[in-house]
């Protein structure tokens, strides 16, 4: 008798293990998280083509809400279906809400946090991530002199006009001039009618939980608020919190400002500040604040899982005409910019400070482009790195 063949994992399964390993391993925030999926689901894996990636990366971009946990529920979508997007979802985000939910429990018997020297090194680690990213994704968006001068001058525009509505104002710029390039394909069939009605009860429901939730549900109307109405990232949500849980005494400054603070350190989704500040709102028992925190942590991502189902069938649909076509491929070339300047704004400036940290780095893009290193090996020996050099 020949052995049984091993049964393929279940795509719903395939997904969460997958996801749960990048929300344990994935440092250096936001723009290092896309370069990671790019690793992981396009040069890895094979899950999505080059432009298919570039496509969910641009929508996610216009979309408010955390980027990069957009980017894999719709990646979880794309492979597993709405189950898939979940998986994604819980994966990615677990690691980072349990840590930070329980550095909220023990920071009243915490001193002073240690370990300066390990985090540089992760950031190291994260400027090697998105470089290999924005070099992968430049040679299949940008292979001719109009597209990879759209690219430059995205860059330029976002580094000079820093902010969402820059990048915003870029991608548009991109899909104006990209409806100038040339295509010969012919447009496809659009989108079925039933996914479209899903998707505008998607957004239908989006709309009243924004208005509904301030008149039933205050506390958790302030983080829906967060996901739903910030443009640019986590590090943006700053201002929002802290006005809702600061001003009116919910929870100290300094407990804010140090939750926000190991944040920085986690890996995963920077949005899971808000299991912190959940579970550091004033509890009667251990088993309450823990629910603050689950609610907390729901009530932020909650929009992001109405607007991926709700923009993706509608986005598709527009795509499927070739003016659309052309027009995304000048959005493609314009988010390679963004990324390009995310890469030296965000990660690069402050990170590289001196030969030793430069070397590190190239030793992981190195690694991760010509020996193919796993990333989550990369990462732990950029985390041991930085505590030596440290």
């Amino acid at each position: 008798m020949t052995p049984e063949t091993p049964h393929p994992r279940h795509p719903v399964i395939e997904v969460l293990m997958v996801f749960l390993r990048l929300g344990c391993t994935s440092f250096g925030g936001p723009v290092a998280h896309l370069g990671y999926f790019h690793q992981e689901f396009v040069a890895r894996r094979a899950w999505l083509a080059e432009t298919a990636y570039a496509d969910l990366l641009a929508l996610c971009q216009f979309l408010p809400g955390p980027a990069s946990s957009q980017l894999g529920m719709a990646i979880g979508l794309h492979r597993a279906g709405p189950l898939g997007m979940c998986a994604a979802w819980l994966g990615f985000t677990l690691p980072s809400a349990l840590l930070m939910a329980g550095f909220a429990i023990a920071l009243p018997w915490l001193g002073a946090g240690a370990g300066g020297g390990c985090l540089h090194g992760l950031k190291l680690v994260a400027v090697a991530v998105v470089a290999q990213a924005v070099w992968g994704m430049a040679r299949s968006l940008c292979p001719d002199r109009a597209r990879a001068s759209l690219a430059a001058a995205s860059c330029v525009l976002v580094l000079s006009w820093p902010g969402p509505l820059g990048q915003v104002v870029a991608l548009i710029l991109g899909g104006l001039v990209g409806l100038r390039l040339a295509s010969g394909e012919a447009d496809q069939p659009p989108a079925a009618t039933q996914q479209l009605r899903r998707a505008w009860l998607f957004l239908l429901a989006f709309c009243v939980l924004l208005v509904g939730l301030p008149l039933t549900w205050p506390e958790a109307s302030a983080f829906y608020r967060a996901g739903a109405l910030v443009f640019g990232g986590g590090h943006l949500v700053l201002p929002l919190l802290r006005d809702v849980m600061v001003g009116p005494g919910l929870v100290s400054s300094d407990v804010f400002l140090a939750g926000y603070g190991a944040a920085q350190a986690m890996p995963g989704p920077l949005f899971t500040f808000a299991s912190f500040l959940g579970t550091a709102l004033p509890a009667s028992s251990l088993g309450v604040a823990l629910l603050q925190g689950l609610v907390a942590t729901v009530a932020i991502f909650l929009p992001s899982f109405l607007l991926i189902p709700g923009v993706l069938p509608i986005w598709r649909r527009v795509r499927g005409y070739r003016r659309a076509q052309n027009a995304v491929r000048g959005v493609n070339a314009a988010t390679v910019g963004l990324l390009l300047a995310a890469l030296y704004a965000q990660v690069w400036v402050g990170t590289i400070v001196d030969d030793v940290d430069f070397s590190v780095a190239l030793v992981a893009f190195v690694a991760l482009t010509t020996w193919r290193a796993p990333p989550w090996a990369v990462v732990i020996l950029g985390a041991v790195a930085g505590a030596l050099v440290s």
